[in-house]
């Protein structure tokens, strides 16, 4: 079991703090389990319970809890790019997530996650309304309630939201298409509109009726025009991903009224990302 690479679970038997129980247990030092900690890769089982993040160096489990640790110094050391805030309210709040970073963590831990860099920047809960894959960039929606979590989730859920994405695709497409190919055995809608070509690539607009997981990427390749950088359904050798969320309608769940906000054009993917914008 290497050192920068492990997994243990352990049964709580004595009042001690969690720092000093896992470096004990691990062999690994207290200022790299703190830090494990700090970044969401320590997880605490009470009896009857559900595992939950615990991060306090100081914290002392209860006998008969298990206390675990899923450390990676890959993961630990990674330095995601932070989400530009583009508008905050109250309840909710608006951002601009990079190519990079991801929607939630994992249990190896958050601080590369969305919810948790935002929940930091404002010193308030931040809960995840929807998702963008890890590298597609653009506009993402946080509540910071429980209710504007339940109202906007509703939304998501509902279809009362509208999101609209731009793509470089390879191939020329002349055409609007509407794609309806079912996507892991479930209802999926996708409305692809050529915007522009150039050198064999086209930029679409993507506006999406429904929201199933890789649900672009998947009907872009079923039409013959997979997105530019799209390692899964495409070409890896492409390049980046060129996929981003550049407008996104929803009800506010403080005042009522609809909003639809976008991204500005200059970060939209380019067709040719050599030349200046």
């Amino acid at each position: 079991m290497s050192v920068d690479n492990l997994e243990i679970h352990l049964e709580v038997d004595r009042d001690e703090k969690a720092v000093n129980l896992l470096a004990d247990a691990t062999g690994l030092s207290k200022s790299r389990v703190k830090d494990a900690m700090t970044k969401g890769a320590v997880w605490l089982r009470k009896p009857g319970g559900k595992p939950t993040r615990v991060r306090r160096a100081t914290s002392r489990p209860q006998s008969g809890s298990t206390l675990s640790l899923y450390y990676s110094a890959r993961v630990l050391t990674a330095e995601p790019p932070s989400p530009i805030p583009v508008d905050i309210k109250r309840s909710y709040s608006v951002w601009h997530k990079p190519p990079g970073l991801m929607s939630s963590g994992t249990r190896y831990g958050d601080h590369f996650a969305i919810d948790r860099q935002v929940s930091l920047q404002l010193d308030r809960p931040a809960f995840i309304v929807h998702r963008l894959d890890q590298y597609v960039w653009g506009l993402m929606l946080l509540a910071h309630n429980k209710a504007a979590s339940a109202d906007l989730s509703r939304q998501f859920g509902d279809r009362n939201t509208r999101k609209i994405y731009h793509a470089v695709v390879q191939g020329t497409l002349l055409e609007p298409k509407e794609v309806t190919t079912p996507v892991d055995g479930k209802e999926a809608i996708s409305q692809v509109r050529p915007v522009n070509t150039a050198d064999g690539r086209t930029l679409v607009e993507i506006t999406i009726l429904t929201g199933r997981r890789h649900q672009i990427r998947s009907h872009l390749a079923s039409i013959g025009h997979p997105c530019v950088g799209d390692r899964l359904h495409g070409d890896a050798s492409s390049g980046d991903l060129q996929l981003a969320s550049t407008s996104l309608g929803f009800t506010c769940p403080e005042s009522g009224e609809y909003r639809q906000l976008h991204l500005p054009s200059t970060d939209y993917p380019r067709l040719n990302p050599d030349k200046p914008a």
